[in-house]
């Protein structure tokens, strides 16, 4: 079983910066490939990006390239996701979530095995 609790989300203006957390626990965390996915009202949970065991290797979605960057650190058991250059179309809940195959590749929600509860953040024009 692995816990994951997301935070860091709020309430910003275009152009802005956040960073998310995400603090795991329960079974070995060093392990699994962890992503971050987000959801906007009405619509439904896309990726955003992943991330290797090791924290060597990143993916990323095509509309947060470049301005997003997603990082890990194992001995603390936490992941985060830089948000740079907010936009208000970035408005969402963000959620954590980790699966424990090899591929970073995995975008669809059902490969994640475990997930956090979310957190809001909007982007105000």
């Amino acid at each position: 079983q692995v816990q994951l609790v997301e935070s860091g989300g709020g309430l910003v203006q275009a152009g802005d910066s956040l960073r998310l957390s995400c603090a795991g626990s329960g079974r070995s965390f060093s392990r699994p490939v962890m992503g971050w996915f987000r959801q906007a009202p009405g619509k439904e949970r896309e990726f955003v990006a992943s991330i290797s065991w090791s924290g060597g290797n990143t993916y990323y979605a095509d509309s947060v390239k470049g301005r997003f960057t997603i990082s890990r650190d194992n001995a603390k058991n936490m992941v985060y996701l830089q948000m740079n250059s907010l936009k208000p179309e970035d408005t969402a809940v963000y959620y954590c979530a980790c699966r424990f195959g090899s591929s970073i590749y995995a975008v669809n929600a059902y490969e994640y095995a475990y997930w956090g509860q979310g957190t809001q953040v909007t982007v105000s024009s």
